[in-house]
């Protein structure tokens, strides 16, 4: 009986070990899931846009589309998710040139028609580069620029507003860290341990001083509702925590009455921010 269940330990122990190292050598492809085909452009939905390709700081050709909306007060900064390219973002582009915003959304390096292959320091130049060209190429004051991050992205965006200047950053269904969000798939593995990522958007969001919005749905299927709460809870003022429903691919979409109001009274506010920002200082001789 106890050489059995010796045996029977042995075998489970083995298994694990094998299941885990299969995990770790794995995480790159379980993390990044990119496209390359390119399907859809904005034009598909009769939206005006300019195809754009820029370089990121270590050389490498990256493309992105930018997409103008008449009148328009901000211009977002689109990080889209770990999953496919900025064909499968169409839809997330195409409300906020409803809402009447301006948008630049690119593919990080090995998305799309980007060269390379990703990784966290890589998203991060990417990131960068985006804004680089927003700024410089475009000339796009940082005072009118709003940096949104969906999932993955959310913790890309993190990262760059914590950096650059920017009127805002918007979050949506975004993760705490790499480790956290693993510990929920994996929770009986030393997930921290052998975490090849960092992507510690709380750590990021901590540095962030601009009007941060926190988006993320009770129901999403992916990143657990507590993780967005943990995320909000840890950043500066002024910060807004919007709650939606649906999953965590299609919430914006299904709860679009909530989500098109939220924005609505966000851009109001960081609109108010930015006048009180550059409104000049009247000096009183008594």
């Amino acid at each position: 009986m106890g050489s059995t269940f010796l045996w029977i330990i042995a075998v489970v122990s083995a298994a694990y070990s094998v299941f885990g190292l299969v995990l770790y050598f794995m995480q790159s492809a379980l993390l990044y899931s990119p496209v390359r085909a390119i399907q859809y452009t904005p034009g598909g939905l009769g939206l005006d846009f300019e195809d754009i390709t820029f370089k990121s700081k270590d050389g490498l050709r990256l493309s992105g589309w930018y997409v103008p909306a008449k009148n328009s007060d901000f211009t977002v900064l689109f990080c889209h998710g770990n999953g496919g390219n900025m064909t499968y973002n169409l839809d997330g582009v195409n409300l906020f040139y409803d809402m009447g915003l301006s948008c630049f959304i690119f593919d990080y390096r090995g998305y799309g028609s980007s060269e390379g292959t990703p990784g966290e320091e890589g998203t991060y130049l990417d990131g960068m580069a985006a804004y680089k060209w927003l700024t410089e190429e475009k000339k796009i004051p940082a005072s009118n620029i709003i940096i949104f991050g969906r999932s993955l992205g959310g913790s890309i965006a993190a990262y760059l507003a914590s950096r650059v200047e920017c009127v805002s950053l918007v979050i949506e269904s975004g993760f705490t860290s790499y480790a956290d969000i693993g510990k929920k798939f994996y929770p009986y593995l030393p997930v921290r341990m052998f975490a090849k990522f960092n992507y510690s958007t709380v750590d990021y969001a901590k540095k962030v001083h601009c009007p941060l919005m926190i988006i993320h749905s009770r129901e999403d299927d992916i990143v657990p509702f507590e993780l967005g709460q943990k995320l909000y809870k840890a950043a500066n003022e002024p910060k807004k925590f919007v709650e939606i429903f649906g999953g965590h691919n299609d919430g914006f979409l299904l709860s679009a009455e909530i989500y098109n109001e939220a924005w609505a009274e966000w851009l109001k506010f960081v609109g108010g921010q930015k006048s009180k920002a550059t409104q000049p200082r009247i000096s009183r001789i008594f």
